[in-house]
C-alpha cells in the first residue's frame, strides 16, 4: 500500500508538472497582454510595469522562474487584483466555491442515491419512470437555466430567499439548489443502473434463500456493490463543484473561484488564471487517488498495492 501510494504521489507531481507548463506557455500564446486596458498609461510607463513583472524577460527566463517559484509555494502577484499574491486570492476565494460545492455535492448526491434506490426497487413501475425522469431532466438542462427558475419562484415571487450577493445560510440556498440538481440527476443514474443489475445477481437470489430481509439485501449487499462506479463519477464531480461553478457563481453574484476566474481571463490576468487552473489540477489528481483508496475499502476483492505491486 505505502509503494503504491508513493507511486501515485509521484506520477501526480508529473501531472502537475506537466499542466504548470503547459498553462504557462498557452498563456504566452494568447494574444494581448494585461495592459491592454490600461490606455491611460503611456508606453514608457507600460514598459516600466512590464520590467517590474518581468515581462519583459525571454520566455525561457520567465519559465524557469515561473517553475522556481512554484516550488516555493509562490504562485506569482496578480496583475489586475492591487497587486496581490494570487496564493492570497484564491485562498480568499475558495471559502464561499467550497461551501456551497460541499453543500451540492452531500445534498444531491444523497438525493440521487434515494432516487436510484427507488427506481430499481420498483423496477418499471411509476416511481422508477419518476426517479428516471427526474434523472434525464437533471442531466439535460444546464444548471444556470434552473438558477433563474430558483431564483424567479423563491426570491422574486415567494421571496424566501436573496435574489443573490454573499451573506449567511439564505444566500447558499438557492445557488446549492441550482448546483446540486446534476449530481443528484447523475447519483440516481448510476444508482439504478447498478442496482437493477446488481439485484438481479446470483448471491442476491442466495442471500433471499438464507432469510435476509429486503432491507438488508438492499443496503448491505446491493447498494454497497452498487457504490464503485458512483464514486468513480462523483470524484471529479466534487473538484468540479468545490472550486466553484463560473456562470452560477457569476449569476448569483458570489465572491468564489469561479467569478474570479472569470474576471481574470477577462482582463488577462495571467499568474492568477494559472494559478487557478494548477489549483484544479492538484485537487483533481488528489481526488483520484483517494477515489483509488477508497475502492478496497467498499470492496473488499478490489486489493491496492498488493504483492505484485
Amino acid at each position: 500500500m505505502v509503494r503504491y501510494v508513493l507511486r501515485r504521489v509521484v506520477y501526480m507531481l508529473i501531472t502537475l508538472f506537466i499542466i504548470a507548463t503547459l498553462s504557462f506557455f498557452l498563456m504566452k500564446m494568447l494574444p494581448g497582454s494585461p495592459l491592454n486596458a490600461e490606455d491611460k498609461l503611456s508606453e514608457e510607463q507600460k514598459q516600466i510595469v512590464l520590467e517590474k513583472y518581468g515581462l519583459n524577460d525571454p520566455v525561457p527566463v520567465q519559465y524557469v522562474n515561473y517553475l522556481a517559484g512554484l516550488v516555493k509555494g509562490d504562485l506569482g502577484i496578480s496583475f489586475a487584483f492591487s497587486n496581490t499574491p494570487v496564493t492570497d486570492i484564491l485562498m480568499d476565494r475558495i471559502g464561499p466555491s467550497a461551501q456551497l460545492g460541499a453543500q451540492a455535492l452531500v445534498v444531491g448526491t444523497i438525493l440521487g442515491v434515494l432516487l436510484g434506490l427507488i427506481a430499481a426497487v420498483f423496477h418499471n413501475g411509476f416511481l422508477d419512470y419518476t426517479s428516471t425522469i427526474i434523472a434525464v431532466i437533471g442531466t439535460s438542462i444546464p444548471n444556470f437555466v434552473f438558477a433563474g427558475i430558483l431564483q424567479y419562484f423563491f426570491a422574486s415571487e415567494l421571496q424566501w430567499f436573496p435574489v443573490a450577493l454573499w451573506g449567511d445560510f439564505k444566500h447558499t440556498v438557492l445557488p446549492t439548489m441550482a448546483l446540486m440538481i446534476f449530481p443528484m440527476a447523475t447519483a440516481a443514474r448510476f444508482v439504478r443502473t447498478e442496482m437493477v443489475e446488481v439485484m438481479g445477481s446470483n448471491y442476491i437470489k442466495t442471500a433471499r434463500a438464507k432469510g435476509i430481509g429486503e432491507v438488508g439485501i438492499v443496503f448491505k449487499h446491493g447498494l454497497r456493490n452498487a457504490l464503485i462506479p458512483l464514486i468513480t463519477v462523483i470524484g471529479p464531480m466534487a473538484v468540479s463543484l468545490m472550486t466553484g461553478s463560473m456562470v452560477i457563481e457569476q449569476i448569483f453574484a458570489i465572491p468564489g473561484i469561479g467569478e474570479q476566474f472569470v474576471n481574470s481571463v477577462i482582463m488577462n490576468d495571467y499568474p492568477t488564471i494559472m494559478g487557478t487552473t494548477l489549483l484544479f489540477a492538484a485537487l483533481f489528481v488528489a481526488i483520484i487517488l483517494i477515489i483509488d483508496l477508497l475502492y478496497g475499502l467498499i470492496d473488499p476483492r478490489i486489493r491496492i498495492g498488493g504483492n505484485n505491486s
